[in-house]
């Protein structure tokens, strides 16, 4: 993962911190461009056992979520305030939620499958991020390992619900009832 400050050339404006508006400027090069309170982050492509566990989870949310929900993967931009787009590798929300172009707001469930380039970013950057903008559940992904942890928001922060390693059962009641074995997102 880089981080690049608003000192950076090209598209990037100098001397004050990026806005939603300036991402749209982003070259379409392959990397994954988002904004954290005004600092851009840019990320290479993913590896193929990252994306393979992206679309298990995808598989197994949207065979137990409910209707009135929408599961989308990456690449959706989620707008948390101006100087704060990101791209959760899932999403779930209502579908009314969204518009043509992106979530304005928290989703109802946050998904991060870890890559060596985003651990970091992702189990505390993003983690903070969708704790502060209100979103109710945030899980993360270890496909190294493999493992599974779910958070959900008590009084304004995140608490861990659950965690399972390997072939343990993952298993939480919220947003929606759902198990699985981590190692299955894998394999």
């Amino acid at each position: 993962m880089a981080v690049v400050t608003t000192e950076a050339r090209g598209f990037l404006p100098y001397g004050r911190g990026l806005t939603r508006a300036d991402l749209e400027a982003a070259p379409d090069d392959g990397h994954r461009y988002e904004l954290i309170d005004g600092v851009l982050v840019v990320t290479p492509a993913p590896r193929i056992r990252h994306q393979d566990a992206v679309l298990n989870i995808a598989v197994i949310v949207r065979a137990v979520m409910p209707d009135r929900l929408k599961v989308m993967v990456a690449p959706v931009d989620v707008v948390l305030a101006e100087d704060t787009v990101i791209q959760p590798d899932l999403l779930v929300a209502p579908p009314d939620a969204f518009t043509e172009s992106d979530l304005p707001g928290a989703p109802l469930l946050a998904v991060e499958v870890l890559s060596p380039s985003t651990r970091g970013f992702d189990l505390l950057l993003k983690k903070y991020r969708l704790e502060r903008a209100g979103c109710p559940h945030y899980w993360v992904v270890d496909p190294d390992e493999p493992s599974v942890i779910a958070w959900d928001l008590a009084d304004g922060v995140y608490r861990e619900v659950a965690h399972a390693v390997g072939t343990e059962l993952f298993e939480v009641a919220s947003p929606f009832p759902v198990s699985f074995a981590p190692a299955s997102l894998i394999a």
